[in-house]
């Protein structure tokens, strides 16, 4: 489990991770290198192919834990990460199952309606700053960092009109004091051009999609065409914004996944061997693998 570009493991995961962990499902929830408690530098800096590696190193990690079954291994991916899932799972032949949430799909199809929410003022600053990033980086300069949401007319690398629930949704009791929401500005030159969604057909596993209908992060119409291309996908629809699946219509998307889980992968108390095994720190469910 991961989320999107800057959102650690903890508040991406936690909340269904538990929730997972207590259907009978151990749970592997990962930092993407850069980010929260994986390793490498310079921090804060999203590049798509290292991320599905790291994708791919989880998957190769969780293979060879004690009382896991190599092949019942399940992805599951949020926003961004829900993007990455399509491509790791039409790469890789080993996924049992996949599971892309709000995803983030078509980078070509977002990019402009994530620019018709920024004022003119904002895109200029926005990309003058990418492009600075970018070049900064060729020089060995530190990245030069945005916010990953913020209120339309700031710069920042979303502020679409829900851009800014991430908070409420994901950390509400400001538990996660270490999250530092920022990115790296060059993000801004690469998204456009990210299309993990033309991958759906070579997805040789289940899919599920779940997607919020009145998403203006990362658009509803994308993934359920991209679930359309995929030889076996369901697709659940669930009313409200990007992140109704960590608020109003939390319920109904952890049910929806449960029961994909249950139907596609051999629950783990009936692997032999014994029973599922949590790997938890402070007594959280996610555990850390450091990809870095």
């Amino acid at each position: 489990m991961a989320g999107g570009t800057a959102v650690t493991k903890e508040p991406a995961s936690d909340l269904f991770a538990r929730r997972f962990n207590d259907a009978g499902f151990a749970v592997l929830a990962f930092d993407h290198r850069r980010f929260g408690e994986s390793g490498g530098t310079p921090r804060q800096v999203v590049r798509f192919g290292d991320q599905r590696a790291d994708w791919q190193a989880a998957i190769d990690f969780a293979a060879g834990l004690p009382d896991v079954d190599p092949g019942g291994i399940s992805l599951w991916g949020f926003s961004l990460a829900g993007g990455h899932v399509f491509r790791v799972a039409a790469d890789n032949p080993g996924p049992a199952a996949v599971i892309a949430q709000s995803p983030l799909v078509d980078g070509r199809a977002v990019a402009p309606h994530a620019l018709r929410s920024m004022t003119p003022l904002a895109v200029l600053r926005l990309f003058g700053r990418a492009v600075a990033d970018a070049l900064g980086s060729l020089l060995g300069r530190a990245p030069l960092l945005v916010p990953t949401a913020g209120a339309r007319g700031t710069v920042a690398s979303l502020t679409t009109p829900d851009a800014l629930d991430g908070d409420r949704a994901l950390d509400p009791d400001h538990r996660h004091t270490d999250w530092e929401q920022t990115v790296a500005a060059r993000i801004a030159l690469k998204l456009g051009g990210y299309r993990p969604g033309l991958h759906a057909p070579r997805i040789r596993c289940p899919l599920l999609v779940v997607v919020c209908d009145q998403d203006q992060s990362a658009l509803p119409g994308p993934a359920v065409e991209a679930a359309r291309n995929a030889p076996d996908a369901e697709v659940v629809h669930l009313t409200g914004r990007h992140y109704a699946p960590f608020l109003d219509a939390h319920e109904e998307a952890v049910e929806a996944e449960l029961a994909f889980l249950r139907k596609h992968l051999v629950r783990a108390k009936d692997v032999p061997g014994g029973e599922s095994r949590a790997h938890a720190e402070d007594d959280r469910t996610c555990a850390t693998n450091d990809l870095g």
